[in-house]
């Protein structure tokens, strides 16, 4: 029978209207980024494992935890720093980023003279800024290290690091901000990068606030390897002499936090579990850079405009017999095509919108992820509670009352036990699960009104309950250490671990001459104490009448 006479079932009319339906569908998903987590956890599987040996010359100083221990809790006087850099000056080191802040001036101001000087002598020291929100909306605050310190730097770095929603750090501004993208990121300022920066570029608005944190230049990371890939030394093995020269000179250097229990650790396609300290973050920013490895994104345009076109195409060739096997092996040919191209051309052309799009037509079903949360600046993203920012204004607030009022204000230091040892055994994420589980009792325990908990640090709470006096305030304190022993925290499928917390206790009714920061001070003095006596308890600095 011919085919004049068995007609194909769809008029080309039809064909080229469920084509334009498929790419604007195609076209619709790529723009508005509905598919980005399996976009994602799909480049974490092509880019997790993709190592490279990074520049020989990059070396990291680390304030680890036998740093600490030997040295005392940071931030630590700026002699010290000095020393440090002298020693890396006589041994010829190249080029020293100090991703440390210095915003604020020392007490002691021959402190600053002197690590100015060492910055000076040394000739070739970056230093970084730290980007802000402030509570006026799209406004930031920029904080640079103190005009006599940043007066001797050769540069400084921004140290912004882009954090996705799942909480994988892939991406970087390779230029940062207030008003202008006008800093260098921290490791891009180490490697000394000439010429054009790569990375996509974003004018932004004309109209744009000139307090507002501007980004441009905008690259995924290529990461060397897993933690540690990079030769790392003990800063106290630096500063007191047990490191060879030799070893020094010659080095771009990172000097930076690497335990937990001081900054928080990011976790990257290449460290899912353990994470990366911020100063392991920069190094990787320094050796794509200088390897020339960064990895570029498809402009927003070009990504919607193929994606749309290609599965129009594919819609079309679906309806025609003799092509329909070039079709079944479209969706293979896109994933394949979008792995070459990160691998050979260090290009991220982001596959899902296209080929759930062709998914779509051939199995006569969507799926569709959108699952999207918003982080704000007073919120923890791990915990969901306040942050410092906040706890801060609502003691600034509630001191003030008190102090109005003659009323007992109380304050609770809750400090997770262990942290460092359960993120060490178990990752990062059994630690966030501990984070949580002990969030998730403050937050019971914040019941009227006016009381706060918030995340102050890494492993850090607070409870802030104005209008307390000490007996009360004990009753909750007790409450809660009962409570956090009872509880059984996931560590692995099917295993969980117990865990404690210290806790400092400090409840006064302020006085004229009080202040808010003397309160924050005396409840941290209480929990020293508390973890002094061996944790898992409290110690109490109480005076209510």
């Amino acid at each position: 029978m011919s085919s004049r006479r068995l007609p194909h079932p769809l008029s080309w009319s039809r064909r080229i209207a469920l084509a334009v339906l498929v790419g604007l569908l195609a076209a619709a998903l790529s723009h508005g980024q509905v598919l980005w987590k399996p976009d994602e956890a799909l480049y974490d599987r092509w880019v997790g494992h993709w190592s490279y040996a990074p520049d020989p010359r990059l070396l990291i100083i680390a304030i680890d935890a036998a740093s600490v221990k030997k040295l005392g809790p940071l931030p630590w006087p700026r002699a010290t720093h000095a020393q440090l850099l002298d020693r890396l000056t006589e041994a010829g080191s190249t080029r020293v980023a100090m991703d440390l802040l210095l915003s604020d001036p020392d007490p002691d101001a021959s402190q600053d003279a002197e690590l100015s000087a060492a910055i000076r002598r040394h000739g070739q020291v970056v230093l970084p800024v730290v980007a802000l929100p402030t509570q006026r909306p799209g406004v930031s605050e920029e904080l640079l290290p103190i005009p006599m310190i940043a007066a001797n730097a050769t540069t400084l770095g921004h140290s912004d690091v882009e954090v996705d929603p799942d909480g994988i750090s892939r991406s970087l501004y390779l230029t940062a901000g207030v008003g202008s993208p006008h800093w260098p990121a921290l490791g891009a300022a180490l490697a000394a990068r000439r010429g054009l920066l790569p990375g996509r570029l974003d004018p932004g608005p004309d109209n744009a606030s000139p307090w507002q944190w501007r980004r441009n230049h905008l690259v995924r990371v290529r990461f060397a390897g897993p933690a540690r890939t990079f030769p790392q030394l003990s800063y106290v093995d630096v500063l007191e002499g047990r490191v060879d020269r030799t070893v020094l000179r010659g080095r771009l250097v990172m000097v930076g936090v690497t335990t937990p229990a001081e900054a928080p650790l990011l976790l990257t396609p290449s460290a899912p579990v353990r994470g990366l300290s911020g100063s392991e973050y920069q190094a990787n920013v320094a050796a794509m850079l200088m390897d020339n490895k960064v990895i570029r994104l498809t402009p927003v345009w070009a990504q919607t405009f193929l994606s749309g076109v290609l599965a129009a195409l594919f819609g079309l060739l679906l309806t025609l017999p003799r092509a329909r096997l070039a079709a079944l092996i479209a969706i293979p040919s896109v994933l394949l095509g979008s792995f070459l191209l990160l691998r050979l051309g260090y290009v991220w052309f982001a596959p899902m919108a296209l080929a759930v799009s062709m998914g779509a037509v051939l199995a006569a079903w969507l799926g569709w992820c959108a699952l999207h949360w918003r982080r704000f600046i007073h919120i923890d993203p791990v915990t969901q509670l306040g942050t410092r920012r906040r706890f801060d204004h609502h003691l600034e607030e509630e001191h003030g009352a008190a102090q109005r009022l003659q009323r007992p204000l109380s304050v609770v230091l809750v400090e997770l036990d262990h942290f460092n040892a359960l993120v060490d055994l178990h990752g990062l994420n059994a630690g966030n699960a501990a984070l949580r589980a002990i969030a998730s009792q403050l937050t019971a325990h914040a019941r009227r009104p006016h009381d706060i908990s918030a995340r102050l640090g890494t492993n850090r709470f607070a409870l802030l309950l104005p209008e307390t006096n000490g007996d009360g305030t004990l009753q909750v304190v007790e409450d809660l250490i009962a409570r956090v022993r009872g509880l059984n925290v996931p560590i692995q499928l099917g295993q969980t671990t117990p865990v404690t917390v210290s806790v400092g206790v400090y409840v006064r009714v302020p006085d004229a001459s009080s202040t808010p920061k003397a309160i924050m001070q005396g409840a941290e003095a209480a929990l020293q104490r508390a973890r002094a006596a061996g944790n898992d308890g409290y110690a109490t600095d109480i005076v209510d009448y």
